[in-house]
């Protein structure tokens, strides 16, 4: 590292900080109205004739008819779905938008819209607000976020809320490796293979929610993540 590299690192990095801290506050003043959401994560490039699409905006409209808000990334793909119909089902549509170089551009069914420079606050975000989690397939972000979700449950950092994989055939060759290597191996608990479910249904994951609220109580009784 060059002189000015080092001057230019010591000037910059203690200015930075405000940035994250202004996201923090921006999106915590935002989202703390909100008493229970569901997070539905995918893929930006899943196209409206794709299954998937039509199966995560039956969800986010059936999820606002229900309650909950509905938070995604805000970008297109499976986020646009959930996000449109949570709108169409006359709920609250959260966007966590983030700017990245391709792929990403916020879409118009969000009525929450919030934008990210840093993925991390964004992922707090996320969790925080979050009481139950639907991964449907999607590329590395949508297996970074859930991995980071479900160790925050299995740590203990966060309560165990529903973590539901959509989509049989997408998520069956991993949880065939994380069974037949992950747990054989003893890298993870046996039981550890219990804190997710799969499933195809839409209705089936709406259930999982909704036995999730009514068994922890009313949304001020539910343990906050990252209390």
């Amino acid at each position: 590292m060059t002189q000015r590299d080092q001057h230019g690192f010591t000037r910059d990095d203690p200015w930075r900080i405000f940035r994250i801290m202004a996201e923090f506050v921006d999106s915590f003043e935002t989202l703390s109205g909100l008493e229970r959401a569901v997070t539905v994560f995918g893929s930006a490039r899943t196209k409206p004739s794709d299954p998937y699409y039509a199966a995560s905006e039956e969800l986010g409209r059936e999820l606002a008819k229900k309650g909950f808000a509905v938070i995604t990334g805000g970008g297109p793909g499976i986020m646009e779905a959930a996000n449109k119909g949570a709108a169409r089902g006359k709920g609250q549509s959260v966007g966590l938008n983030i700017t990245l170089p391709h792929e990403q551009r916020g879409n118009r069914y969000a009525n929450i819209p919030i934008n990210f420079h840093y993925f991390f606050s964004r992922k707090v975000c996320f969790v925080k607000y979050s009481m139950g989690f639907v991964f449907m397939p999607g590329g590395f972000g949508t297996l970074d976020e859930f991995f980071e979700v479900l160790t925050l449950v299995q740590t203990h950092r966060i309560s165990r809320f529903p973590l539901i994989l959509f989509g049989k055939d997408y998520w069956e060759g991993l949880l065939s490796w994380i069974d037949g290597v992950l747990k054989k191996q003893g890298f993870i608990s046996p039981k550890d293979v219990d804190l997710f479910v799969l499933t195809d249904s839409v209705d089936e994951a709406l259930s999982i929610i909704l036995e999730y609220t009514h068994r922890v109580g009313p949304p001020k009784t539910i343990a906050p993540a990252f209390a």
